[in-house]
């Protein structure tokens, strides 16, 4: 599964950016609900759509 990964890295490079740990749960929670919104589906699949996504969750 590709997904985790994904997000192991987003979480590494938080992490050498010297990020504060609640930032990188907020930001690795909000990759998360966006890819969620999406179905889980491949960006380039995603744009067929053409749905955006919400300025207020």
């Amino acid at each position: 599964m590709a997904g985790p990964r994904r997000l192991n890295w987003v979480h590494d490079a938080l992490r050498v950016c010297r990020y504060s740990v609640r930032t990188e749960q907020c930001c690795i929670q909000w990759i998360k609900r966006y890819i969620l919104f999406h179905g889980k589906r491949h960006p380039n699949e995603r744009r067929l759509r053409n749905r955006p996504f919400p300025c207020r969750i």
